[in-house]
């Protein structure tokens, strides 16, 4: 995170950016790698969490630890795999992490957004 912040500043006050490069471009260039990595980043978040679980012996035996993670991670809930009873907590508290992570990859692509689009326009207000 703290080189797509450095990466957003350095875009934000570039000035070796090509300024015939289309604004939509540009915001293309800059967005679609940013959700690229936050999305990578959360896979590996669930992925610790499928291996808690398994460490944990958290799920059902068979049943797929990834998926479970998935499901609680993203607060899907779909019900068709439950936790071993001493392990129920477990699952929102999964839930819980994603929702205030996906809070902040939210806040992160907004703050990007903004940045760039101060870039493009430059008289857009930014604070």
């Amino acid at each position: 995170m703290t080189r797509i912040v450095r990466l957003a500043r350095y875009i934000g006050t570039a000035k070796s950016i090509n300024p015939k490069l289309h604004p939509s471009w540009l915001l293309t260039i800059v967005m679609v790698p940013i959700v690229a990595v936050l999305m990578a980043v959360h896979f590996l978040e669930v992925s610790v969490w499928a291996l808690t679980y398994l460490y944990a012996n958290a799920t059902p035996a068979g049943h797929d630890d990834l998926y479970f993670a998935f499901v609680n991670y993203t607060t899907l809930g779909y019900g068709d795999i439950t936790p071993v009873e001493r392990w129920r907590l477990l699952g929102p508290i999964t839930a819980m992490n994603g929702v205030l992570l996906f809070g902040w990859s939210t806040a992160f692509i907004y703050a990007v957004l903004r940045r760039v689009l101060a870039h493009i326009i430059p008289d857009i207000e930014t604070e």
